[in-house]
Formats: structure tokens, C-alpha cells, sequence
């Protein structure tokens, strides 16, 4: 497979007729405006799409993708839709008009989306005289003096897509801006907002979109949501390029087989199935721009977020209203749910007059519903400036004893399992986190708490020492299975508690076996001893002793806890601890020797259906090391 160019996406913003799409066509000969209404009219209308193939500094290739938005206040919903998911833009400002309206709220609007990184260029410079131009320039550096773009206010680049004038300086730029521009991350969860939904002749539903995070690849499922439709990826182009596979960064166009296009639209997002789910309730930082009217309580505005739009209810921390030009912690209620997650940046617009009133971004994806608004608060304010770790880790916190699987973690931020367990590594290290067997987290103060849970019930449940069924000492805890059973074997570890069967007992309780119960244990320990490594089965001894299977199986618990008798790996397979330290003591004579199964065999006397789990059980022990078909004795 040839190695995928890097990949990022560059929009254009700017006032209506200032030359974006006339400067996105010299720079890479692609028409961006396709709808016959924008050929009649001569103005974009909605996005339009190129790319420019070209090499990085250092050779490698690398693939300009081009955004194209419309400049008209009319058809700023569809800009919006186009510059949720750049990764850098390009303003255009006209050298005959200068600073225009929508000049400055396309900008203002890059800033709340949270875009970093861009370029400055003046169109049109082959039509006014050098006077005119220095003066718009000066106007354009004064402009950005206070916006993201200042850093580039000396590299304000003149340019003519007309003569060609200053567009391999553009495109130099263009290339250097990409160096600077990180690309998506594989630590993500696949995420492609949708922009576009058609049908092509001959192929069926196609749909495109600027691939986020993660990858996608030929044959895989997806699913898009909301709607929850599934379907398989059938075939994939970038800027008309048959590909195999796309990574983050990537402009990409998927034919999906298994879904109609009335199922599709402009404002769902595709995701691998069994993570991501769409909400419609969400807390955020949100920044109201100067010279706005106040944002109160309860306020209706449209909310947008990289190809959705939808009405949203504000609900204020604090209920005061936001002033102009603040910052606030606030509530949104969707009127209809999206995929978010924590960092997605968003746009606000006033619904009546239609403005662009501030933006923000997105804190919790998944507000606990029953958390009280004054601790929801708090911690927000902890979560809004920590590091990734901490976030995790203040995530985990807040569902206390519960604790949360890797998989809903994974679910609720967008990382994937495998970052999560490297980025909270060294927290499990330091005892911070704890992870059950069943890949729960829970903090050390919530495994704390659940230990004192346990040890209460216990000491106000239990009489005379006699100890709790498990089952019922669980009930009294109200902790899931995972947490309680986890916790309680650490307790059974650090010898504050004993673990007997079904019972669990205060550390130093005096409790007595049944002498039922020690009877059956000698009597099943002996079966075991006497046949030495050819073991019976349990079902077997429990049938000689007349134990139905439950009784079995506890008994049997009982002595694997006290290790009288040892499990073979996975099988249904027991040995009496005597029998396997003879083996052992007989083996460490041998020691520097090796051994294949055919002659550990001959040894023992046993068949192979003994042999490979004791053979496999001694490696385990570190008593043999396999090497290859044969076995070293250490």
C-alpha cells in the first residue's frame, strides 16, 4: 500500500466577492462552486471542495484539502458547516473593498471554533494602484492585531488569480502553514461529521466528510448517528483517488452499502459501532463576543458544532446573565442530539436578528443527570484547565464507588482503550487508579471508601463473629459485583477480612467449619492425593461421594483457597498440592536439562491429556522455560 500524504484542511473565509473561490481555482484548477444557482448567480452557495497535491519541506507528500464557504450573511449557516471542520484558514480580503462585515465575523468565528494557525491574502491587487494597496494592507495589519492571525501580519501576501501574480508565494506559504498544523489523532475514536449525503449511479449512497480522528478502512462496519443506522464502507475516494484506507486529516467521500440516502444526512456523524453515541444535553466554557446583548437564562439560540445546527436552550450556572464579552459555564439542551465530546469546539448565533453571538467549547459530552448543580460546578471549574490525565482521572472520581469501565471512558472523551491505559499508567503505578480484572477503574479513594462500606456492614451485620453469606453481605453494600468482589479480595489480602466458601468473616472472627463440611474437604482432598498426578475429574468425585454439583463446587472453592488443591490453567483440572511437590523436588534434580512432552510422559506415566496442562502449569511456576518442541528445567 503507497503511504498516505499528510493531510490538512485549509478553509477560506471572507466577505462575499472578495475572490475565494476565484483563489482556490488558480491555486489548484479545481472549480469549487458545482450548483448550477451558484454558476447563474455567480457567488457560493454552499461548500465547496479541491485539493492540491504537493511535498513538505522534506520531500514527503502532502495533500491541501480546501474548504470553499460562501461570503454571503445569508449563507452563514453553511459557512459554519465548512469551518467546523478545518484545521486552518485562509482569509481573503479584496483589495478594492478592504475589511468587510462579513470579513470580521468569519474570523470572529475561526477564533470561537477555536483555529489557530492561517494566512492573510488580498485578492484582486491587479486592479488598484500600488497607493490603494499599501493602504488596505496597513488596514488588514491593524485588523488582526489582536486575533490569531497577528503572527502573520508580515506575510500579508498580495496575489492575483487573474495574471498569477503572488500564487507559488501562496502556495509556499500554504506549505509551510501545514508544517505548523498537527494533524488528527490515532489515539482518537473514528468520528466523520457528515457535510454531504447523495447517490451516485451505479454505486448507491455516497457520503462525505473531513475524517476528524482516527481511521477508516475498505470492508469496515460504521454507524451514523443519531439514527443508529449501520452499513459497511463499499468504497472510499479522497479528492477522486481510490483509497484503501483514510486517517485523520483526510477529506474523504465513502460509498456505503446497507443504507438508504433518506437514512443520511447533512449534520450526522459516522463512528465505529459500540462507541460514540449522540447527546442532547451538554456542559460547556462559552465566550460571548464584544458588542453583543446579554445572554440570560434560559435563552434560545442555535447551536453550532462542526456540520450540525440545532436549536438550544441555555440554562446559566449561577442564573445571572452573561455579559458581553465574558465567559461562562453553562448548560445547552439540544433540541436534537449530536456526537460531542469533551474539547469539540461550537459556535452560538442569536436567533432574532440572526448574529454570531459567541462560541466555546464543549466540557462534559455526558452530564451526570443526578449530580447537584453546586457539585457539578466545581467540578467543571477542576476539569476546564486540567491536563488529560486529570480530566480521566476527575471522570472516574466523580462516579465514586461505581467506578467506570475502560470502554465507557472510552465512550465519554473519544480516547480509545489503548491511550487510555498508557495515559492513566502511571496513576495505576502510584495507586492513584485501581483496575479490577474486568477493566473497571475506580480511584483510591473510592476503593477506599468501598472498603470501609464493606468492613461497616460487616461489623453491624454479622453476630458473634459467624460472618455474612457474600451474596448478602453484598446487598447490604449496594456495590456492583466487579467493585465488591475486587475490593473485598483486597481486603481478604491485607488480613482485615477472611474469606471461607460462600462466608466472609472479620479478620481474627472464630468460626468453625460445619464437620459435615471437614469431612467431605478430607474426604475429597484424599480422592485427589491418592491418585497423585492423574487426577479424577470433579464430577467424578463428587459422584463416589454422593455431592450434588453446587456442593461440589464450594467445597472445591474451599480448597483451592486454602491450596490443598491447584487448578490447571483453564481446564477442568485439579492436583493435590503434595502431588505436584513431589513432580517439582523430582524435576529440580534435573535441573539444566531439557525435556519434550514425549519423554515428560514416559517419566510420569501420564497421557497427554495430563501431561500439556502440567507441563504448561510448571512453565508458569518458572520450574521448566519452553523452548521451542522442548522444555529447559531451571
Amino acid at each position: 500500500m503507497a503511504v498516505q500524504p499528510k493531510s490538512i484542511v485549509i478553509g477560506t473565509a471572507g466577505h462575499i466577492d472578495h475572490g475565494k473561490t476565484t483563489l482556490v481555482r488558480a491555486l489548484t484548477g479545481i472549480d469549487t462552486d458545482r450548483l448550477p444557482e451558484e454558476k447563474r448567480r455567480g457567488i457560493t452557495i454552499d461548500l465547496g471542495f479541491a485539493s492540491l497535491e504537493t511535498q513538505d519541506a522534506d520531500g514527503s507528500p502532502l495533500r491541501l484539502s480546501f474548504v470553499d464557504v460562501p461570503g454571503h450573511k445569508l449563507f452563514i449557516r453553511n459557512m459554519l458547516v465548512g469551518a467546523g471542520c478545518i484545521d486552518a484558514v485562509m482569509v481573503v480580503i479584496s483589495a478594492e473593498e478592504g475589511i468587510k462585515p462579513q470579513t470580521e465575523e468569519h474570523l470572529a468565528i475561526c477564533s470561537l471554533l477555536g483555529i489557530r494557525r492561517g494566512l492573510t491574502v488580498v485578492t484582486k491587487v491587479d486592479a488598484v494602484s500600488t497607493t490603494r494597496l499599501d493602504e488596505v494592507c496597513r488596514d488588514v495589519r491593524r485588523f488582526l492585531t489582536d486575533t490569531f492571525l497577528n503572527e502573520y501580519d508580515a506575510r500579508i501576501l498580495p496575489v492575483s488569480a487573474l495574471s498569477g501574480q503572488g500564487l507559488e508565494e501562496v502556495r509556499r506559504e500554504l506549505v509551510l502553514l501545514a508544517a505548523k498544523t498537527p494533524v488528527g489523532s490515532s489515539d482518537r475514536l473514528p468520528r466523520l461529521p457528515l457535510d454531504r449525503a447523495f447517490v451516485m449511479k451505479g454505486f448507491g449512497t455516497v457520503v462525505t466528510g473531513t475524517l476528524l480522528s482516527g481511521a477508516l478502512m475498505i470492508g469496515q462496519t460504521v454507524v451514523i448517528k443519531p439514527g443508529n443506522r449501520t452499513a459497511r464502507v463499499r468504497g472510499m475516494q479522497t479528492h477522486g483517488r481510490a483509497e484503501e484506507q483514510a486517517r485523520a486529516g483526510s477529506r474523504v467521500a465513502l460509498n456505503l452499502a446497507g443504507i438508504e440516502i433518506s437514512e443520511v444526512y447533512r449534520g450526522q456523524t459516522l463512528v465505529a459501532p459500540d462507541t460514540l453515541a449522540p447527546t442532547a444535553m451538554i456542559d460547556v466554557e462559552a465566550s460571548l463576543l464584544p458588542g453583543c446583548a446579554e445572554l440570560k437564562h434560559r435563552s434560545r439560540v442555535h447551536f453550532h458544532a462542526f456540520t450540525s445546527d440545532t436549536l438550544a436552550t441555555v440554562s446559566l450556572y449561577g442564573y445571572h446573565s452573561a455579559e458581553p464579552g465574558t465567559s461562562r459555564l453553562m448548560r445547552l439542551n439540544l433540541n436534537h442530539p449530536v456526537v460531542l465530546l469533551p474539547g469539540d469546539r461550537f459556535v452560538l448565533r442569536q436567533c432574532t436578528p440572526a448574529m454570531t453571538i459567541g462560541g466555546g467549547r464543549v466540557l462534559d459530552a455526558h452530564p451526570l443527570s443526578r449530580l447537584r448543580k453546586e457539585k457539578c460546578l466545581a467540578w467543571l471549574e477542576e476539569v476546564k484547565d486540567a491536563s488529560v490525565e486529570q480530566q480521566l482521572q476527575l471522570r472516574i472520581a466523580r462516579r465514586h464507588t461505581e467506578g467506570l469501565s475502560l470502554r465507557a471512558l472510552s465512550a465519554e472523551t473519544g480516547w480509545t482503550t489503548e491511550a487510555i491505559q498508557r495515559l492513566t499508567g502511571s496513576l495505576i503505578a502510584g495507586q492513584k487508579l485501581l483496575r479490577t480484572s474486568g477493566d473497571v477503574l475506580l480511584t483510591g479513594e473510592s476503593m477506599e471508601a468501598a472498603a470501609e462500606r464493606i468492613m461497616g456492614q460487616l461489623k453491624i451485620k454479622s453476630s458473634d463473629n459467624n460472618g455474612l453469606k457474600r451474596s448478602e453481605l453484598k446487598g447490604h453494600t449496594g456495590l456492583s459485583t466487579e467493585i465488591f468482589d475486587f475490593v473485598l479480595e483486597k481486603l481478604s489480602q491485607e488480613r482485615k477480612l477472611q474469606l471461607q466458601g460462600e462466608f466472609v468473616y472479620l479478620a481474627g472472627a472464630a468460626y468453625q467449619l460445619p464437620e459435615s463440611d471437614q469431612t467431605m474437604l478430607s474426604a475429597i482432598a484424599a480422592a485427589y492425593e491418592a491418585a497423585g498426578l492423574a487426577a479424577p475429574s470433579a464430577s467424578e468425585v463428587a459422584g463416589n461421594l454422593g455431592l450434588s454439583e453446587s456442593e461440589m463446587r464450594r467445597l472445591m472453592t474451599l480448597l483451592l483457597r486454602e491450596k490443598t488443591l491447584v487448578k490447571m490453567g483453564s481446564e477442568n483440572l485439579f492436583m493435590h498440592s503434595n502431588a505436584l511437590a513431589k513432580l517439582s523436588a523430582q524435576l529440580r534434580e534435573m535441573r539444566g536439562q531439557t525435556i519434550d512432552v514425549a519423554r515428560f510422559k514416559e517419566m510420569t506415566g501420564l497421557s497427554r491429556k495430563y501431561a500439556i496442562p502440567l507441563l504448561e502449569h510448571l512453565d508458569r511456576e518458572r520450574i521448566t522455560c519452553k523452548e521451542g518442541e522442548a522444555r529447559l528445567i531451571l
